[in-house]
């Protein structure tokens, strides 16, 4: 632990979402999801450091919704792979799947697994139109 007193630790502060539009993916993210915008500082004519937090913990992690696929085919590849088999890429936790699911159906979020049972867990997953599956997950 050379430099790091015993106290310290790693922590998470930014995860990183790839999405194929910064500004679809904006407005998805806030008036779907409910995040609220952090931090959007211009980088480049076509994009942005453009970060997201929860209403419920603002000094929280924050999402970077990050234009990778439109500039590294490498990620543009692995994003395409990863919807077309159905694979979340990220999953985002919430109190009650059956209350979100409804409420985000409502809001017309298409959904690729409806409210289902795992064990410990409950999960959905819906398309955020941006190239993504994201995963919904209750603890039971």
């Amino acid at each position: 632990m050379s430099g790091q007193s015993k106290n310290e630790s790693m922590k998470v502060s930014i995860i990183s979402i790839p999405v194929k539009d910064q500004e679809k993916a904006l407005q998805f993210y806030t008036e779907k999801l409910g995040f609220l915008k952090k931090v959007d500082v211009p980088l480049s004519e076509h994009s942005r450091w453009l970060t997201l937090v929860s209403k419920e913990e603002q000094d929280g992690p924050e999402i970077l919704l990050e234009p990778a696929p439109n500039h590294f085919e490498p990620a543009r590849i692995y994003q395409n792979a990863l919807f077309e088999a159905g694979i979340p890429y990220t999953q985002f936790n919430v109190e009650n799947v059956q209350q979100e699911y409804e409420r985000l159906l409502g809001l017309g979020v298409e959904f690729s697994i409806t409210p289902t049972e795992m064990g410990t867990v409950k999960i959905a997953v819906f398309n955020d139109t941006c190239g993504n599956h994201i995963q919904l997950v209750q603890m039971l």
